[in-house]
This record gives structure tokens, C-alpha cells and sequence, in this order.
């Protein structure tokens, strides 16, 4: 049964490394200080394009230009994203998850400083945010190697929460930056300071424990043969929720404006949807660890649940009902975009042996949904209307929940047909 323990829940054999666990057991704080290193990566490597998606108004207005443009910039940096996924993953495998985080993440604190210093239109910032999405999935599947390798097995849903709570603490830094920052010094200083983050966030991440030599001399490791079907299935699942996610969190500003709200008022809704995405990433990890099997199950349960608060979006933009509004939006922060963390887990456990390689396939799917969400999003809202474009990321959010149980009983016929 190699390669498809963890969808019951089965802990798989840790193979030697920089990031192995030591069978010991290591001190509470070095474990903390290994989740909040991860944690502050993966928030280095988002912070990009949900400043842009949040200060998207301001920026506006100097860049010059409009709805489906910005729709398009921030589908490039998915694209970018989805192209540098697996190569990544495989190089994260060989050299070790601390290098490439490090790494990754002073690239991307170079990548803020030069949209706050040289952006200066339309077609730079787009330039910049391809490599943006380059930086963040080369963060993504080193932060998950390093997780599955150094966290107690009790404790790796929590942590992959926390790690994936990141996303939306990016998307909350970017809501408040709004009335903070933007509507005050200007936007420019958004990604300045952004940059000053992403780098202590990589002077954070500790060191490797074995030399780049004898590192690259161990064989690459890879998912077990016969996983790669249900892997791409998943990925399917995990692009339409992202699909939705992703057209959400780059409009929600641009969205909520359109339909009455003052730019303040929708920069704090931002802000208070990121942090309710953080609560559910959290609360959905701690019961994975207590749970102990069906994670994707859940999961497909958080999209179901989400789906309806797309709807009430929708229905809210459409009516102009904002109370309506704010309570889909938050639902749909909440359980539309707080499975992540969940997914990833339930990848890393049931592909113990190859955890970087694994969540580098899965995440390929999202990626390129992330590309076309905001673009198509855009390009819906602009020609119909932003109640429409809400309605897509609804029935993408439940497709995605389907998708994603089909996934998972692939992965239970593999197993069977190994017993």
C-alpha cells in the first residue's frame, strides 16, 4: 500500500535528510519556530499579488487600467506560478525544502521592492507579477517538504493550517493596507514594507542540517507508480476551488466598491474575510488531527458549504442586499477558501514518500485555475455583471467538492488493488 496510507490517515515512513524528524523528539520550540519559518515564507511568496488584488482601486488610477485588465495581471502571475510548480517541487526534493524557501523568499522581497520602486505601468507590473507567481511556487512545495519532515505526525494537520493560513494572512495584510496605506502615504509603500517582511522572513528560516553535496547524492524521490491518475484528478478538484478563490480574493475590493461600499469599508471586509479564512484553515487543520482519516472528505464538505456562500454573493450583488453581501462573503472566505490547508495535508499523507512532488502536481491544477479565475472573473463581471461573475465561482466552489471525492476514491481503488 506505498504512496496511498494517508487517506485513511496512516503515517508513512520518513526518509532520511535535512528535514527528518528526529526520532526523539524535538523541542516545543523549535517545532513552533519551524511552522512560523514556513508560515512567514509562504506569506512572503503571497503577498504579491494580494496587494495588488486589494490595492487594485489606487493602483488603478496611476497604472491606468481597468476591470478585465486587472483580471488578466493577476491571472499571469497563476500562470507564472503554474509553470514553475513542478520543476520546483523536483528541485526542492534534491536540494532540500530550507534552501529553496530561503531562497524564494528573498526573490520575492526583491519582486514587492521593484513594484513599489519601478512599476509604472500596466505591462511591468504584469512582467513583475510572472515572476512573482515563479517565487511563490517555488515556496509552496519547499514548505511542504520541510513541514512533512519535521512535524510530530500528530500534529502536521495543524501545522499545514498554519502554514496555509498564510495565504489569507497575505489577503488581510492587503485588505488593511488599504485605509492604512494606500488612501494615506499611497500604495507604492504597501510593497515596500511588504518587502521588508519577506525578508526576515527568509533570514528566519533556519539552516540545513546536511551540505549541498551530500544532499544532491541521495536519488530524487517520487510519487509511487499508479497515484499519478487520482493525483491529477485531485488537481482538477483543487483548480475549480481555487477558480472560485482566486476570482474572490482579487475582486472582492473592486466588487464591494462597485456595489456601494465605501473603498475603506471594502478594504476592511477584505481584511475580516482573510482573517476568517485564517480561522477555518486553522480549526479545519486542528480537526484533521483528531479526525485521523477522510480529509478529502472534508474538504469536499468545506467547498459544498462554501459554494452556497458564493451564492449569497451573488444574490446580495445582484439585489443590492450589502448585509447579504458581507455574510456570503465571509462564508465563502471561511469554508469556500479555508480547505487549503486540509488538501495539502491529505496529499503529504497519503504520498509520504514524495510529499514535494506530490503537492507540485496538485498544485499545477491550481495554478492554472488560479490563472483563468480572475481573468474570466474579470472579463464576466465586465460584460454582465459582478452578480454573475460571483454565481461562476458558486457552481466552480461545488464542481471543485465532486471533483474532489472522485479523487479520493481513486485513490482507495489503488490501494485495494495493492492489498
Amino acid at each position: 500500500m506505498h504512496g496511498v496510507h494517508g487517506v485513511h490517515g496512516v503515517h508513512g515512513v520518513t526518509p532520511p535528510g535535512e528535514e527528518q524528524l528526529d526520532p526523539a523528539g524535538r523541542g516545543r520550540r523549535q517545532a513552533l519556530h519551524d511552522v512560523a519559518s514556513a508560515t512567514a515564507a509562504t506569506v512572503a511568496g503571497s503577498f504579491t499579488v494580494f496587494l495588488v488584488g486589494s490595492l487594485a482601486v489606487q493602483m488603478r488610477g496611476s497604472l491606468h487600467f481597468g476591470t478585465a485588465a486587472l483580471g488578466l495581471a493577476v491571472s499571469v502571475y497563476y500562470l507564472g506560478a503554474s509553470l514553475g510548480s513542478v520543476p520546483f517541487g523536483r528541485l526542492a526534493e534534491s536540494v532540500g525544502g530550507v534552501r529553496v524557501m530561503r531562497i524564494a523568499a528573498f526573490a520575492a522581497a526583491a519582486v514587492q521592492l521593484l513594484v513599489g520602486l519601478v512599476a509604472s505601468s500596466w505591462g511591468v507590473l504584469v512582467g513583475l507579477l510572472f515572476v512573482a507567481g515563479l517565487v511563490s511556487s517555488a515556496i509552496q512545495p519547499a514548505a511542504n517538504l520541510f513541514l512533512a519532515r519535521r512535524t510530530p505526525p500528530g500534529r502536521q494537520g495543524l501545522a499545514f493550517g498554519f502554514k496555509q493560513a498564510a495565504v489569507p494572512f497575505a489577503a488581510l495584510c492587503g485588505g488593511v493596507a488599504v485605509p492604512t496605506l494606500a488612501l494615506t502615504v499611497g500604495w507604492r509603500w504597501a510593497f515596500g514594507l511588504a518587502a521588508c517582511l519577506a525578508a526576515a522572513a527568509a533570514l528566519a528560516v533556519p539552516r540545513p542540517r546536511t551540505s549541498l553535496a551530500e544532499r544532491r547524492s541521495r536519488p530524487v524521490s517520487t510519487p509511487a507508480p499508479g497515484t499519478l491518475r487520482p493525483l491529477a484528478i485531485l488537481a482538477v478538484g483543487f483548480g475549480l476551488g481555487v477558480f472560485a478563490a482566486t476570482g474572490m480574493t482579487a475582486f472582492i475590493v473592486t466588487s464591494a466598491v462597485h456595489d456601494g461600499l465605501s473603498s475603506s469599508s471594502a478594504g476592511l471586509l477584505a481584511a475580516l474575510g482573510g482573517a476568517v479564512a485564517i480561522v477555518g484553515r486553522l480549526v479545519a487543520g486542528a480537526r484533521a488531527d483528531r479526525r485521523g482519516g477522510a480529509h478529502f472528505v472534508a474538504v469536499a464538505t468545506m467547498l459544498a458549504v462554501g459554494s452556497v456562500g458564493y451564492a449569497a454573493v451573488a444574490v446580495g450583488s445582484a439585489a443590492a442586499l450589502p448585509g447579504l453581501y458581507v455574510l456570503g462573503a465571509l462564508l465563502a472566505y471561511g469554508a469556500g477558501w479555508g480547505w487549503n490547508g486540509v488538501f495539502n495535508f491529505a496529499v503529504v499523507r497519503s504520498h509520504p514518500d514524495a510529499p514535494a512532488r506530490a503537492t507540485s502536481i496538485t498544485q499545477v491544477g491550481g495554478r492554472l485555475a488560479g490563472a483563468l479565475g480572475p481573468v474570466t472573473f474579470g472579463l464576466v463581471a465586465a460584460h454582465w455583471s459582478f452578480g454573475a461573475a460571483w454565481a461562476l465561482d458558486g457552481a466552480a466552489a461545488l464542481g471543485a467538492a465532486l471533483v474532489i471525492v472522485a479523487g479520493r476514491a481513486a485513490l482507495v481503488r489503488h490501494r485495494s488493488a495493492l492489498a
